[in-house]
């Protein structure tokens, strides 16, 4: 079944400096994208507030959450979220696993591990949290109401982490593939570790080196080539059956750089959506 598309323009979940250009980014991506096929989620206008959350603009991030469970629930079969931040990603991660049938896996092609609570977060920047909100079920506001078991979930080309990540992540039961040891059958050979049979790619786009892609507020060096990337999405859609994935962090600088960057998404979308 053909994949619809939801754009999630958030940028208050960001700590980046580049914030606001995730939605430039967002509408970039947007406009190469197929009509038919593709709804876009309101953002508030303002930044919020954090209601002693720990997380900061956590009003609006809450409220985009809400709109976005609200839209996927008219989309048909699976979906690619567009952001906007990693924060985007809880909604659309809770729908494909609810309609995936099965036990689905979950892949967080990332740069930065995103395991921070709000106690340790020294940002209280909930892109940095995205991912310890979809599996830990006592972290609380914006937390998953079905999470995903630790044990289904691996970090790919993940470079960066704050000391409680490291400490929270060492008892944690997720799986690592770092970029030393990443290729296109090791990523395989994990998944069916879990036993599933369907996977969750979420692509925080830094996880792509900064050489071949800087449009992303916060580039780590040594990262994935896109090449390598591309393969393994390509190997995964011809093993398992994508539940769903999301595409995150585009924030380019001008125009320019957007336009020189849509090459890059556009074959990510391709090797998302294409027979495998």
């Amino acid at each position: 079944m053909p994949f619809k598309f939801l754009i999630v323009p958030q940028w208050q979940g960001s700590s980046s400096t580049r914030a606001l250009l995730l939605q430039d980014g967002a509408e970039a991506i947007r406009r190469d994208l197929p009509i038919s096929s593709t709804q876009s989620v309101e953002i508030p206008v303002g930044a919020g507030e954090s209601l002693g959350s720990g997380i900061r603009r956590f009003s609006a991030i809450q409220a985009i959450r809400d709109r976005t469970a609200e839209a996927l629930g008219t989309l048909d079969g699976p979906v690619i979220a567009i952001g906007g931040d990693c924060g985007i990603e809880t909604a659309p991660i809770e729908h494909a696993n609810a309609l995936s049938g099965r036990e689905m896996a979950l892949i967080w092609f990332d740069a930065h591990a995103d395991l921070n609570s709000p106690l340790s977060s020294p940002s209280g920047a909930f892109h940095g949290m995205a991912l310890r909100a979809i599996i830990d079920g006592d972290f609380g506001p914006l937390g998953a109401d079905r999470p995903i078991p630790a044990e289904r979930v691996i970090l790919a080309g993940t470079r960066a982490f704050d000391q409680p990540e490291v400490e929270w992540l060492e008892h944690s039961g997720l799986s690592r593939l770092d970029v030393q040891d990443f290729n296109a059958e090791s990523l395989v050979a994990a998944v069916r570790g879990t036993g599933c049979e369907s996977v969750y790619l979420h692509i925080d786009l830094d996880v792509i080196d900064p050489a071949g892609f800087a449009s992303v507020g916060f580039p780590e060096p040594f990262g994935l080539d896109l090449s390598v990337l591309l393969d393994a999405i390509r190997v995964l859609a011809a093993n398992f059956r994508i539940a769903g994935a999301g595409i995150c962090e585009f924030a380019p600088s001008s125009e320019e750089n957007a336009a020189n960057d849509m090459a890059t998404i556009l074959r990510i979308i391709a090797a998302l959506s294409g027979p495998a």
